[in-house]
Order: C-alpha cells, then sequence, then structure tokens
C-alpha cells in the first residue's frame, strides 16, 4: 500500500480549557495511529483570532499535524473531525514533493534564520 503525505489544520472552539484541548488533539492523533499514519511533525499554534467568526465565535485553537498514511485515512480522519462538536473547521491536503521540501526546510528553521540575515543588510 501506498502512503501518501498529509497536511491536516483543524480549529477547535475556544470554549475548552487546556486539559480539554489536549484531550482533543490526543483523540485525533490516535485516529492517525489506529490508521496506521506515520506522524511526521505537529505544531500547536494555540489561540488565534479567527479571519471571520463561525458559530459566533471569533477565536480558535489551532493545531496542525503533518502524516504519512494510506489514502483511506483521510477518510477517517474527516468522519471524526465531523463527529466532534469541539472541531469548528478543518482541512486536510495532500502534499506533493515541493510541499515536503519545503516543510523539512521550516522545521529546521532555514527561513527564520534567512530573514534574520536580511534584518541585519537593512540596518
Amino acid at each position: 500500500m501506498e502512503l501518501k503525505n498529509y497536511e491536516t489544520i483543524f480549529i477547535l472552539t475556544p470554549l475548552l480549557n487546556e486539559v480539554q484541548m489536549q484531550e482533543t488533539v490526543e483523540k485525533f492523533r490516535q485516529v492517525l495511529k489506529e490508521n496506521s499514519a506515520d506522524i511526521i511533525h505537529e505544531e500547536n499554534w494555540g489561540l488565534r483570532k479567527l479571519a471571520y467568526p463561525i458559530q459566533k465565535k471569533s477565536t480558535g485553537f489551532y493545531h496542525l499535524i503533518e502524516f504519512a498514511a494510506p489514502t483511506t485515512v483521510v477518510d477517517a480522519l474527516e468522519l471524526a473531525y465531523r463527529r466532534d462538536e469541539k472541531v469548528v473547521r478543518f482541512l486536510t491536503t495532500a502534499l506533493d514533493k515541493h510541499a515536503i521540501a519545503y516543510n523539512e526546510r521550516r522545521r529546521k528553521g532555514e527561513f527564520k534564520s534567512q530573514a534574520k540575515k536580511e534584518e541585519v543588510k537593512a540596518s
């Protein structure tokens, strides 16, 4: 079975406390693991302002998970998102080779050091 790389971002309702948020994220991690997905990288972006109100809320907890999995995993993951009332929005995308390379460089911090070099040149 061929594995593809994916990236999923979901927004949780801002009404959750820290423990509830962690439990919800862990639930989605378990869905991935149960469906033989390999979690490559994960980022908790924290509470952020939404671009527009959703369900009368203007903020939400953002979380990103990058994973490699068979194509059937996406359906199981998105079904779990739809069944959980704590999820405000979600988006799962398949990554091509350029996106995978970009994510690897971003994780290594190449873009941060590049921005610092440009700041030094400007001053």
